[in-house]
């Protein structure tokens, strides 16, 4: 925005410069300066143009990126939810993570109120005494891949970036976070701005590192889950997914 403003004004100077010229300077000499003042004040609005246009097609192929990498991200974060049903913790592993999406049941089951005879009391007092239970019962089992994925093979390859054709992967860590005194189960998995938009203006992807706005991605990384915090929710905002 500064350099805009800079650009403008230069112009803005120019032009002022060529009315000055012509009324002041002697005609012999008006062609030449005029001709170099007319073509700076062209490549200064081409400039200007470009810094704009620039801009914009930088953020069309941002939002562009994230959406696809938003949607792996949101795989992961399946699949690292149903890992923790299943096992109670989260996986750091991306092989491992694999392997149990490929293995692993849920449990389906139901539960139910039921009375029966408490002993203990009925013991005590004499007469029979009841007290209220829940049963669960166990109804069968699904696969994790089948819930989770159907017949679609995406998850072997959710950990990959998908903007990016050299095979690099998301960042994946798990593990447990003291709160209260309770150790809780967490997990982030995570891509640098710079890896997703490596090829795009250094400026530009490093005022994008930087974002804090209710409409943007904040922060340096795209990111599901964290360590820092009880947290499985993406960093994105609604605009970028229509779930998050």
């Amino acid at each position: 925005m500064i350099i805009f403003i800079l650009i403008v004004a230069v112009i803005l100077m120019t032009i002022g410069i060529v009315y000055l010229i012509d009324k002041y300077v002697p005609k012999k000499y008006k062609p030449f300066i005029l001709v170099g003042l007319w073509t700076l004040i062209i490549y200064l609005g081409y400039i200007t143009f470009m810094s704009i246009y620039g801009e914009i097609q930088f953020n069309q192929l941002k939002e562009k990126r994230y959406k696809v990498v938003i949607e792996n991200l949101k795989d992961i974060r399946d699949s690292e939810l149903a890992h923790r049903t299943v096992t109670g913790q989260f996986e750091g592993n991306w092989d491992s993570l694999v392997k149990f999406i490929e293995t692993e049941k849920f449990t389906i089951t139901q539960r139910r109120d039921s009375t029966v005879i408490d002993k203990e009391l009925t013991r005590i007092y004499g007469v029979d005494t009841t007290k209220d239970i829940v049963i669960i019962d166990t109804l069968g089992f699904v696969p994790v891949k089948d819930s989770l994925f159907g017949a679609d093979p995406r998850y072997k390859t959710m950990m990959n970036i998908p903007t990016l054709e050299d095979g690099q992967k998301f960042e994946l860590k798990a593990g447990l976070l003291a709160q209260n005194g309770v150790n809780i189960p967490v997990f982030e998995a995570s891509v640098s701005k710079q890896i997703l938009l490596f090829d795009q203006d250094k400026n530009l992807v490093d005022l994008e590192s930087e974002v804090k706005s209710v409409e943007g991605v904040n922060g340096p990384t795209l990111k599901v889950g964290s360590m820092d915090e009880v947290n499985t929710n993406g960093n994105w905002p609604k605009n970028y997914s229509k779930d998050q």
